[in-house]
Formats: C-alpha cells, structure tokens, sequence
C-alpha cells in the first residue's frame, strides 16, 4: 500500500514538494487544518520562512497538534526553514519564534546569507545514496545550518567546501529527518525516497 504522506501548506515549496513525492508513488495530502493530520504515514515541512510559518501554524491551530503527533512518533522531514521548525534551539530567532522541536539540534537561521548568497553543492551522503555513487546535489537558498547536534542526532551530510566547509546540513534522529538545502528543486529524489522509506518503518 503507498504511503499517505502530508505536505504542510501554510506557507513555501509546498507543490514541489508534493510532485517529489507522487513521483516515487506517495500519495499526498495538503495539510492546513489539524483534521487533515488524521492517517498520515509521515508529514513534509517544506521551505519557506520559518517565522511565517510558525505564526501561521498558531492561526491554523495547528502547532500543538502537529507537535503532539511528532512526538508520538509520526516521521517527518523538514527542509530549509522546515529544519529550523524542527529544531529544539534556534541562534538568531525573533523573539516570539518559536518552534515544534524534537530534533536535539541547535540551528543558525539564515547561516548561508541572504538570497544573493545562495548556492549549490554536491554532497556525499551515503546513507541516502544508497547503491548510487553519485553525490546528492543540495541548493541553499538563505539556508540554516546545524551548529550543534545531540548524542542522539546522525549527522547525514556536511559541506565540503568553500567558507562553510565543514558545516552540517543534515540530520536525522529516529522519526525526524532534517535537511538544510531543498531537494524538491533538483529533481534528484532521495532525499524524498529515503523519507518514505522512513514513514514505511
């Protein structure tokens, strides 16, 4: 049976994310009220901006909702402002952000810089490359980093080169799965099968 994956759609790459998905047999569901949380497999938070979405998550009553499925173990994968919702610690957050948690890590809003900073890298990853040898190819636009992770956290991928080398830019700890970059843009999907292969456990 194909997994019944729901796509946050408050704010950001929200129909990328959602093509990703069905491509590689996923069923999706948009995700704007807690009644559309009810049988889901697994929920993408995607890009955006992280403090948008996270007022938009409290107007749609949506927030204590979604927190309470995520910690009852429902996977979940965040991209770019996605991480930082995901995050326990947040360094340069506005005063009243706040986030869902979950992921022991302590993340950098805006740690690449602004638009014109973005970039692209290929990234070694070879938890999600499976028997490919390819690298993951990653875009950060005005991306997060990973500045600290907990004894519990997998780091998945770091950047190699340039100013950042070395950064981490994914993540994973049991249910939840974090990327710094956006894969629904590249057209390379597994980041995305490797997220269903997650909500299938």
């Amino acid at each position: 049976m194909n997994s019944l994956i729901g796509v946050l759609a408050v704010q950001g790459d929200v129909r990328e994310h959602a093509r990703s998905l069905e491509s590689l047999g996923a069923a999706t569901r948009l995700v704007r009220r807690p009644e559309e949380l009810d049988g889901l497999d697994g929920i993408v938070l995607p890009g955006g901006e992280s403090t948008t979405m996270d007022k938009l998550l409290r107007a749609f009553d949506l927030r204590d909702p979604l927190r309470e499925r995520l910690q009852a173990g429902l996977p979940a994968y965040g991209s770019c402002a996605g991480m930082i919702l995901l995050a326990d610690h947040v360094l340069d957050a506005t005063a009243d952000q706040q986030t869902l948690g979950g992921l022991d890590v302590t993340v950098r809003r805006n740690a690449f810089g602004r638009q014109v900073d973005s970039f692209e890298e290929d990234l070694s990853m070879p938890a999600v490359m499976g028997e490919r040898t390819d690298p993951v190819r990653a875009v950060f636009i005005r991306a997060p980093w990973v500045e600290s992770v907990g004894p519990d956290v997998q780091v998945l991928g770091t950047v190699t080169t340039g100013p950042a080398a070395g950064r981490i830019v994914a993540v994973q700890q049991n249910n939840l799965l974090a990327t710094s970059f956006h894969p629904e843009v590249t057209g390379d999907h597994r980041i995305h099968e490797y997220f269903l292969r997650m909500a299938q456990r």
